[in-house]
């Protein structure tokens, strides 16, 4: 299957204009790759003021409510995006997180990926959809739902190119990359164009501005999976990061982050 997963963050997806703006860049890559998977985050600040309100109605709420309510930020984005994408003349469906099959730990604001059933987004693509999927959040096997936590929906798009045996996650950001300190206080600060998962993970586990979170880069390198980082904001704009293995390991089944 000639799959390609693209996420794309918060910054990306931080109103409706954006959102207009982000569907033409997946048409256009649609003409490259015949399935389309696309994994969004919510829009903007929209967990931390779910989280806020929460906090004004009891100020230690229950972590099972918070995942029942922080996970309809990126619901809001799936379906926006697909509405956008129809809208354009391209078929397309939005899922939310256990309906793409991710399936987690039962541990409550910080559950971790332990397998992934993409069985309706296989069927989906086969009938030609762009797919959409809430990022940063699954179901347990005690059929709860579940947010993922920091880096969530980063690891969420991994976990589907691992299940999909995509070859590469497009990151969308809004910045071009990987550079050694945050761009946007640094304006001098060196960018990588080419690196490995290694390399990679050591740079952002020492940069206070992690464009992506370890926890991403770990599964993606535990399957192979190669990682371009670009920005949403120019699509013209040819720089950007890759990082892939300098040597591929065998890998025999998918790996998650607990198995």
């Amino acid at each position: 299957m000639s799959c390609l997963v693209m996420k794309f963050g918060g910054a990306s997806v931080s109103n409706a204009k954006n959102i207009i703006k982000i569907s033409d860049i997946i048409i256009e890559k649609s003409k490259q790759y015949k399935k389309l998977v696309v994994v969004v985050s919510a829009m903007g600040k929209t967990t931390n003021k779910l989280l806020k309100l929460a906090q004004s109605i009891n100020e230690n709420p229950p972590k099972r409510e918070q995942d029942m309510l922080i996970s309809v930020g990126e619901r809001i984005t799936m379906s926006l995006l697909s509405m956008a994408l129809q809208k354009k003349g391209r078929k397309s469906i939005s899922f939310t997180g256990s309906q793409g099959g991710i399936i987690t730990t039962s541990d409550h604001l910080d559950g971790k990926i332990i397998d992934v059933k993409p069985n309706r987004v296989l069927k989906a693509l086969n009938d030609n959809n762009i797919v959409i999927v809430a990022g940063f959040q699954g179901v347990s096997r005690e059929k709860e739902i579940t947010t993922l936590g920091r880096g969530g929906s980063d690891t969420t798009a991994v976990a589907l190119a691992v299940a999909l045996q995509a070859k590469l996650v497009e990151f969308y950001k809004d910045v071009d990359g990987i550079y050694e300190k945050d761009p946007k206080k640094n304006k001098n600060s060196f960018f990588y164009e080419k690196l490995t998962h290694e390399k990679a993970l050591k740079i952002l586990e020492k940069n206070e501005h992690k464009i992506l979170h370890p926890r991403c880069l770990k599964l993606a390198s535990n399957n192979n999976i190669s990682l371009n980082i670009l920005n949403f904001k120019n699509r013209k704009n040819k720089k950007f990061t890759n990082i892939e293995k300098v040597s591929f390991k065998k890998v025999s089944k998918n790996v998650y982050e607990i198995n």
